[in-house]
């Protein structure tokens, strides 16, 4: 398959789906720490904590490769990494009473 002329780019694309994941990501954050606030539940907080890293995970990856130009295996391992850490919170937080 050749390129289409006026396509988007595999960068342009990434950064509208990124975008999207921050979005996405920062309502979930914000609902389920607006829960923890109205219940107090540990698990709640855990939960927001969890998707507060997945979602900085994916603007940080973003911001290093906009920023510092760093290589795109970098910045997958960064978001990698983060997303590991947040869904590791996020399964805390749903064993947690």
């Amino acid at each position: 398959m050749g390129h289409l002329s006026g396509s988007p780019t595999v960068a342009t694309l990434i950064i509208i789906v990124k975008t999207g994941i921050l979005i996405l990501g920062s309502l979930i954050t914000y609902f389920s720490f607006k829960a923890y606030r109205r219940t107090g539940s540990s698990a709640l907080r855990a939960l927001a904590l969890g998707f507060g890293i997945v979602t900085f995970g994916a603007l940080l990856a973003g911001a290093f490769d906009m920023l510092l130009s760093i290589d795109l295996a970098t910045g997958v391992l960064i978001d990698a990494v983060l997303t590991f850490i947040g869904f590791a919170v996020i399964t805390y937080s749903l064993y947690v009473e």
